[in-house]
């Protein structure tokens, strides 16, 4: 018997459920030939995932036309279940003032100081996640701050 969590995907409308309910995900961009990732807040608009940020790689490299990926995941103590989203497409600036402002009434605001007064929208091209039951803990073995904990403490 096979005793291996059992993963479920999750469908195009749970994707943007669950990111519609997250602020933070991870970008990854390709930089001098090796992946990069970086941690940015977000909201959600026009079924894109847009973000802000200052000149630097994050900019610069979102200005290249090339492939990105963003990802979000979480766990739910009540269920016991962990999830993980993972859009991948492409970015672009946002340089119209109406666009930016539309961005702006839904809360974008930059949680690491600085103006961070570049907008960049990616659009996804594949949107894709995944739902699965965590093993129950070793209580006596695991970590004092593994989010499992909660559900069986």
């Amino acid at each position: 018997m096979d005793d291996a969590p059992k993963v479920g995907k999750l469908s195009f409308d749970e994707c943007w459920e669950l990111l519609a309910s997250s602020i933070v995900g991870r970008l990854a961009l390709i930089v001098d030939g090796h992946p990069e990732i970086f941690p940015v807040n977000f909201v959600l608009e026009r079924r894109s995932i847009v973000f802000r940020t200052d000149p630097g790689t994050k900019l610069w490299e979102s200005r290249k036309e090339e492939p990105v990926a963003f990802e979000i995941d979480g766990y739910d103590p009540a269920t016991q279940e962990a999830w993980s989203v993972v859009a991948r497409g492409t970015t672009a600036l946002i340089e119209d003032p109406d666009e930016q402002s539309a961005v702006d009434a839904l809360g974008l605001e930059p949680w690491e100081r600085g103006t961070k007064s570049y907008y960049v929208r990616l659009s996804p091209v594949a949107l894709t996640g995944r739902r699965f039951k965590v093993n129950a803990p070793d209580v006596w073995k695991t970590r004092l701050n593994d989010q499992r904990r909660a559900s069986f403490e």
